[in-house]
């Protein structure tokens, strides 16, 4: 098995899920990108047999309330939204291992700390 780890660091990540996508996707869906109470940065959390497992953090950006805001619903929103593509990035993530896609799925959000709420990306690998 490759050690997926090495392969997705937080660098390697930031340039596949670009810090940028925050501010378009805060642009797409209130028109402002200041609107935007939090940053959405992709992390690479473990690799099990037949499973890639990331999750998407959402960092509470400074003078917002990221408690306050409804990050319980974004699961729904990020598995549907075209700008964030989340089945095109299972895809590119999944091509670094020469492995394809079989599924992919964004669970529940959780919240970590007051600043700071992940959404678990899974991707079945083949």
């Amino acid at each position: 098995m490759t050690d997926a780890a090495q392969i997705f660091t937080p660098a390697y990540l930031d340039e596949v899920f670009p810090p940028s996508k925050t501010d378009a996707f805060f642009e797409a869906l209130f028109g402002d990108a200041e609107e935007g109470a939090y940053d959405i940065r992709l992390r690479f959390e473990s690799q099990v047999p037949e499973e890639l497992r990331f999750a998407f953090h959402l960092q509470q950006r400074p003078g917002m309330c990221l408690a306050c805001n409804l990050t319980y619903g974004l699961p729904q929103v990020f598995s549907r939204h075209p700008l964030l593509a989340v089945g095109k990035l299972a895809q590119n993530l999944c091509a670094q291992l020469q492995a394809a896609p079989v599924s992919w799925d964004l669970s529940s959000t959780r919240e970590i700390s007051r600043s700071l709420h992940v959404i678990p990306f899974i991707i079945k690998i083949a």
